[in-house]
């Protein structure tokens, strides 16, 4: 039997969660992980140790098979095309296109010739109450790494 993909694991875990009413956070406090880097992890974008794979599909009432894919070596970065069609992830996209340089120079002009890591990172997404309608909080904590020529 063919094995299982990080892909097809992770429409087992979207469909499990649904089945069961869960959500990433309860997920991830199983997992003993941050809610932002399990939810990556499930939908395929990092590799979980054995203990974090079993203890996910121990939660989520799935079998060895996912477990395994869970633990296999990521393709990152992987979406289906060049530009989201996803609204969410578009206007992630959008706001890059836009605010990407003004980031770029801000970041240069603070740290000198540099990057933000994107392998030693950490995320978070909050929800923020406002008067004039709640704001979307999406934290980038990426490590500085200048370059070395």
């Amino acid at each position: 039997m063919a094995s299982m993909t990080k892909q097809q694991a992770a429409v087992n875990v979207r469909d499990a969660k649904v089945r069961l009413g869960v959500t990433w956070a309860q997920i991830a406090e199983a997992v003993g992980r941050p809610v932002a880097w399990t939810t990556s992890a499930l939908l395929g974008q990092q590799p979980m140790s054995e203990a974090e794979a079993k203890a996910a599909v121990s939660f989520l009432d799935l079998g060895k098979e996912v477990q395994q894919a869970l633990q296999l070596q990521p393709m990152r970065g992987a979406l289906d095309a060049q530009i989201p069609t996803d609204p969410t992830i578009y206007r992630l996209y959008e706001m890059v296109q836009v605010y990407g340089p003004t980031i770029k120079e801000l970041i240069h002009e603070e740290f000198g010739d540099c990057i933000m890591s994107a392998v030693n990172f950490r995320l978070d997404v909050k929800r923020e109450h406002d008067p004039d309608g709640d704001r979307v909080v999406v934290v980038l904590d990426g490590k500085f790494l200048p370059y070395r020529w």
